[in-house]
């Protein structure tokens, strides 16, 4: 199967080229205890019989300096596509999204929550970032939001303004699923399936949590597939913020989804992520 990790992260060695300025002051500890450079996120690749990824900005590590997400994808443009951070709310907001497409990344993250900044920030669907999501619709740029189920009701109101973005859900929102099926503390995500442009990064912490309580995991991927369809839904190892080796979380992906169709497995281990970074489409080399 050709598949494409739709979430991961590199981290450079170099401190002084590339200085760490993270998002909301603290580093996160997996970047600080397991970090991964590109060469390093190349070899893993391999490794684990992956042709190509997404590398997505490390907001607790770089904030929105993108320039090693650049680099990293720079150095292996066969292998890799690139999401950058930017801040929607600044002036210059989309002079940036023009600079970091420039570079050669495709699609911005907008950082709203993780370990160093619990809870869901409440910028999200601030005026001062209309221009940004204005532009990612001309354009046809897809959008990151790393968020919780706290956000959604924002970010309908921002698709009733916005429509024909194509967002991306990271860790597919954080969903509560310990009541299994049929979900209803997560009905909330699965509402947002009446908005054509959202996916979901379906990653290694979202199958792990659905597997906790009475959540079953062919369950909940049954009922995901149902909801949005597989061509809305992308794998993604969250490498290696998750902890493991990336032969290990793409081992226990293809485990968890070999519940579905091979052509739903398919679609989510790598036809989703290349139709929306087109890049990444083909073969590998």
């Amino acid at each position: 199967m050709h598949i494409i990790d739709s979430h991961l992260h590199a981290i450079a060695a170099d401190t002084a080229k590339y200085p760490k300025n993270p998002i909301g002051g603290h580093q996160s500890e997996w970047s600080q205890q397991r970090p991964v450079d590109a060469e390093g996120v190349i070899k893993a690749l391999d490794a684990a019989g992956i042709a190509k990824a997404v590398v997505v900005q490390a907001s607790t590590v770089y904030g929105h300096d993108n320039r090693y997400v650049a680099d990293t994808v720079r150095a292996y443009p066969q292998r890799l596509a690139g999401v950058y951070s930017i801040d929607a709310l600044a002036p210059d907001a989309v002079e940036r999204i023009e600079h970091w497409e420039a570079q050669g990344l495709h699609g911005f993250r907008l950082f709203t929550t993780g370990t160093t900044m619990p809870g869901q920030s409440d910028w999200l669907g601030h005026r001062d970032s209309y221009p940004a999501w204005a532009h990612a619709e001309k354009r046809g740029i897809p959008v990151c939001l790393q968020m919780t189920m706290q956000g959604l009701p924002t970010l309908r109101t921002l698709l009733e303004h916005f429509p024909n973005v194509r967002v991306l859900l990271d860790h597919c929102a954080r969903p509560e699923l310990d009541d299994g099926a049929p979900y209803k503390a997560a009905q909330a995500l699965f509402d947002m399936a009446m908005f054509d442009g959202v996916h979901l990064k379906l990653t290694n912490r979202t199958l792990a949590a659905a597997a906790q309580g009475r959540s079953k995991p062919a369950a909940f991927l049954e009922q995901l597939v149902l909801t949005f369809g597989a061509e809305r839904i992308a794998w993604g190892s969250n490498f290696p913020a998750a902890e493991g080796s990336l032969q290990t979380l793409a081992a226990t992906a293809r485990e968890v989804l070999s519940s579905l169709p091979e052509s739903e497995q398919a679609m989510i281990f790598g036809g989703t992520v290349a139709r929306i970074y087109p890049a990444l489409a083909g073969a590998a080399a």
